[in-house]
């Protein structure tokens, strides 16, 4: 199915009186992220970390939360963070670790299984934990949904902090001793799209600010939190977060302290897998650290991640470093082999437009990538499932217009518990019947949902430019626009009518396309690099035009460096 090209609606006249003398295109990449006045586009383009990072009080909770903490560890009260097995969840784990650590806290962490205990909390981890001497629970990226096990804790005489950043749900987990959480609906916390990780932050930012309240040796140093932000940025972009506000403030920051990181484990990471080009950003951590991150929670348990984040140590951050790599070494041939599984039955629906899948042997860990990739190959949300017995785990991933968990939510009944985002869900059914009419249920509201939608993948477009537009001097002001990632992506161009004065394939098998273009009234000759496109130097030949979608980067070798334009789409001109 040929793409869909979608171009920005070309900006009014607006910017250009505030801005007279910025070109014209980089205004309208300001005006497709919103931006409208002079301030928030100088926040935008040069954050100032200390101007611009909000006060964590402004959380009603949270004085009374870091209160809580810091009372703990004077009282010599056992503290149990408890956390959550993605990468957003290891990383917030590692954040308060570190911080009540440093503050000298008797403190144990929890992360559950994702095969035998699912997300969030469960009733017979409160009990283990309120049976083991604990007297406060810190959640992080979890507890919002756990109205009953909170109770629970509070039944027992165990405080419970809840952080979390997950969409407010029906009943508030309200025997909390304090809830900090920027997505609940009468939050006034001023950026309301943190990760777990980030909220974390803000707990240990009011630990700061708190602790001199309390006597005792030891306290966290001035711009202790800053050395946390590398922690942020991989959880940040890990949970694919929007790259706005205080987001982008944090990956960029945090993006300084990884390529200066003191851990151990991460400084191994680049060291021995690193594949490594030279510029530490958010791809590396999205394609790199992320992935290997999850694959323990994926394919064992989340605790090894987590060991490797808080190591110190060389030799032992050499093992945990091995053994993660072997672990995603073994969920990638897990994937590949569900993937093909799962496409097979999935090939086999016609006209529903919520395609499903299930199988008894189907790891439970991986479901929701099988679930992204059958989504990505025909772009309609996609739902796989893994059968044991008669408890059915699945996870879905969905498409623009379609928001899968507010889905699972009319689907409730046939629920024993869900939990999401608007693009990703998980959840558990318990019986053969609940599946079948959760199924049913969820393609009748999928089909009515998109039954006018145009499926079609969407190529967003910033701007539809000229060859002339493109040299050094405007790949320089592009660079001020990253970390490009969620709600900031790398700007797509369109150029129509390129002329080809050169084409062939490249690389050992034949698979890319390199092509020397020319415009009309433009001298300079351009190369393009179509990775995976070599299939189009048998459709075209010198002399043809060819409208071309693609981003704008450097390539370097042997100390020379070029602007290079990496196709991400291409069509032949109209006549």
């Amino acid at each position: 199915m040929h793409k869909k090209w979608q171009v920005s609606e070309v900006m009014g006249g607006d910017l250009v009186k505030i801005l007279p003398s910025e070109n014209k295109i980089i205004l309208q990449l300001l005006h497709n992220r919103g931006f409208d006045d002079k301030k928030s586009i100088n926040d935008f383009l040069s954050p100032n970390y200390d101007e611009q990072v909000a006060d964590p009080f402004l959380f009603a909770d949270m004085k009374k939360a870091t209160t809580r903490i810091l009372q703990a560890i004077k009282d010599k009260e056992k503290i149990m963070i408890y956390g959550d097995y993605d990468a957003d969840g290891v990383c917030s784990t590692a954040v308060i670790y570190s911080a009540l650590k440093k503050l000298g806290a008797d403190v144990d962490i929890r992360i559950p299984f994702r095969e035998g205990e699912g997300y969030g909390l469960n009733m017979t981890a409160v009990q283990e934990i309120s049976d083991s001497g604990y007297k406060l629970v810190v959640t992080v990226d979890c507890g919002i949904s756990n109205k009953e096990e909170v109770s629970e804790f509070k039944k027992n005489k165990v405080d419970i902090i809840v952080t979390d950043h997950h969409k407010e749900p029906q009943e508030l987990p309200l025997d909390a001793y304090a809830i900090i959480n920027p997505s609940l609906n009468d939050c006034q916390y001023p950026f309301r799209k943190l990760c777990g990780a980030g909220v974390a932050f803000k707990v240990v930012q009011g630990l700061l600010k708190t602790q001199d309240e309390f006597v005792w040796a030891n306290k966290l140093p001035l711009g202790f939190d800053k050395w946390l932000l590398d922690l942020v940025a991989i959880a940040t972009v890990g949970d694919i977060m929007p790259l706005l506000g205080e987001n982008r403030i944090f990956v960029k920051y945090g993006l300084i302290v990884l390529d200066k990181t003191r851990r151990k484990g991460i400084m191994k990471i680049v060291e021995k897998l690193n594949h490594f080009s030279g510029k530490l950003d958010t791809q590396y951590i999205g394609w790199r650290i992320v992935p290997r991150l999850n694959a323990a929670g994926r394919i064992n348990h989340a605790s090894l991640a987590f060991e490797l984040l808080i190591s110190d140590n060389d030799d032992e951050s050499d093992k945990l470093v091995q053994k993660l790599e072997e672990e995603n070494t073994r969920r990638q041939s897990i994937t590949v082999t569900m993937m093909k599984e799962a496409d097979k039955i999935v090939s086999q629906i016609k006209d529903d437009k919520l395609l499903l899948a299930s199988g008894e042997s189907w790891h439970p860990g991986v479901v929701g990538l099988v679930a992204g990739r059958i989504s990505d190959k025909y772009n309609l949300p996609a739902i796989i499932i893994s059968q044991d017995g008669d408890k059915y785990v699945g996870s879905g991933r969905s498409v623009n217009g379609f928001d899968i968990t507010s889905a699972l939510s009319e689907c409730s009944e046939y629920l024993e518990k869900f939990g999401g985002h608007p693009q990703a869900c998980g959840f558990t059914i318990i019986g053969k019947e609940n599946l079948d009419n959760f199924h049913k249920k969820m393609v009748a509201i999928a089909t009515e949902a998109l039954k006018d939608a145009d499926l079609r993948e969407i190529l967003k477009i910033e701007a539809e430019i000229e060859l002339a537009d493109i040299d050094w001097n405007f790949y320089y002001k592009l660079e001020k626009f990253e970390p490009f990632g969620e709600a900031n992506d790398m700007p797509l161009f369109l150029i129509r009518n390129l002329k080809i004065e050169q084409v062939q394939t490249v690389g050992s098998d034949g698979k890319h396309l390199r092509a020397m273009v020319s415009q009309t009234n433009h001298p300079v000759i351009h190369k393009m690099i179509g990775f995976s496109f070599g299939d189009w130097c048998a459709k075209l030949n010198v002399g043809d035009n060819i409208d071309v979608v693609f981003e704008i980067g450097v390539n370097e070798w042997n100390g020379n460096k070029e602007l290079q334009l990496k196709i991400v789409d291409l069509m032949e001109s109209a006549k």
